[in-house]
């Protein structure tokens, strides 16, 4: 059993002047929200112990974990002696305000803005809808039970929204600029999933190469691009 405050260390490693240790995720690795998190802290090298929360592994109910975040959900992030951090945005603003350094989260305001608007845009426009709208409705519900028509008309919504970032795309390699940046961990941490189920998909000439680029990173194939198998229904 853990301790839910003060989870030991892995390691204690130097970022500049900064001191990294300590720090514990509580999720799933299913879990795309815990997935970006992940991949976020596999960009910037930090140590991290991870502990499964949530779905049928639990945890997320009881007392201790309700303290952390009251909502019953990961991911949850303590850094050291810090606060708990719920919702995977704020944990990955933490994260990037805390450790990173420019492009990926520059420390201009205006740079910044722009990266953030991006990282907000991905998040509301792609990854909520997509998630809630076609892929639990795809791998959650039993298969006699999908409303494929709802779906269909869904995506259709949702890759209107993906056509605003193929054409940026279609001007610099990632979503904010030249450089990856944390708008990309929130556009891109849905994207195998997308790419992965099986719908009719529109032409996206310049997502689909930004998605192959996405790949060649190792914190994306490490921890994006994860089996959900555990989450399937296949039956009924």
């Amino acid at each position: 059993m853990p301790d839910w405050h003060r989870a030991e260390a892995i390691k204690v490693t130097s970022q500049g002047d900064r001191t990294v240790s300590r720090i514990t995720i509580w999720g799933r690795k299913s879990s795309v929200n815990v997935q970006s998190v992940l991949w976020c802290l596999e960009e910037l090298d930090l140590a991290y112990r991870r502990i499964d929360a949530g779905f049928t592994y639990g945890v997320v109910t009881t007392p201790a974990f309700l303290e952390m975040n009251p909502n019953g959900k990961v991911p949850v992030l303590i850094d050291g002696d810090g606060p708990a951090i719920f919702e995977a945005g704020a944990i990955l603003r933490y994260l990037a305000t805390q450790y990173a350094v420019g492009p990926f989260w520059p420390e201009a305001p205006a740079a910044r803005a722009t990266v953030d608007k991006w990282a907000e845009w991905a998040k509301i426009n792609f990854a909520s809808h997509f998630i809630s709208d076609v892929f639990w409705p795809l791998v959650r519900v039993p298969p006699s039970q999908r409303d494929y028509t709802a779906i269909t008309a869904a995506l259709a919504l949702i890759e209107k929204e993906l056509a605003i970032a193929d054409k940026v795309l279609g001007g610099h390699a990632y979503l904010a600029g030249d450089d990856f940046s944390l708008a990309d961990i929130q556009l891109g941490h849905c994207l195998y999933r997308y790419y992965d189920i099986d719908v009719v998909r529109a032409d996206l000439p310049h997502l689909q190469a930004y998605y192959s680029r996405l790949q060649t990173r190792p914190g994306f194939s490490h921890h994006v691009m994860a089996s959900y198998d555990e989450l399937r229904v296949t039956t009924g």
